[in-house]
């Protein structure tokens, strides 16, 4: 009768061989998938009215200095600071005229409806660019 060990290292060889055999073969040569392709930007929105430039090259200046400087306060209504537009706030503002206004931009103040630095705190600002962005504001709430 014969045994079977003479037989076990052949068989386990036989096993690891015939296992071996059914994976796939390594690829010849990687290839990663390609990057999706970024999609065409989208068509920017069209620009609301507000955020359009004044064709007024003063305007346009104002609204620079407005946006840089001015809109922080005003538009968050800070110290009773008037929203540009909300005509019920500039109504009696702009009665006074805009010599005024541009006065106590200038100079500062505190009133009734609430306070403002000289220049809006920003002394690096000229009387001109003052003036400008006071006539934006204006314009905008007229």
């Amino acid at each position: 009768m014969m045994t079977m060990k003479p037989f076990i290292p052949f068989l386990t060889v036989g096993l690891l061989f015939l296992s071996a055999c059914g994976l796939e073969k390594p690829p010849a040569s990687l290839k990663f998938p390609e990057e999706p392709k970024a999609a065409a930007p989208a068509a920017a929105a069209p620009a609301a009215a507000d955020s359009a430039a004044p064709a007024d090259p003063k305007l346009a200046a104002g609204k620079t200095i407005y946006d840089a400087n001015c809109g922080a306060c005003h538009e968050a209504g800070m110290m009773g600071a008037p929203k540009p537009g909300d005509k019920a706030a500039w109504s009696a503002r702009i009665a006074q005229g805009v010599e005024v206004m541009t006065k106590k931009s200038i100079d500062g103040f505190t009133g009734k409806a609430g306070a403002m630095p000289a220049k809006g705190g920003n002394a690096s600002l000229t009387n001109e660019e003052i003036t400008n962005a006071v006539a934006f504001m204006a314009d905008k709430s007229k």
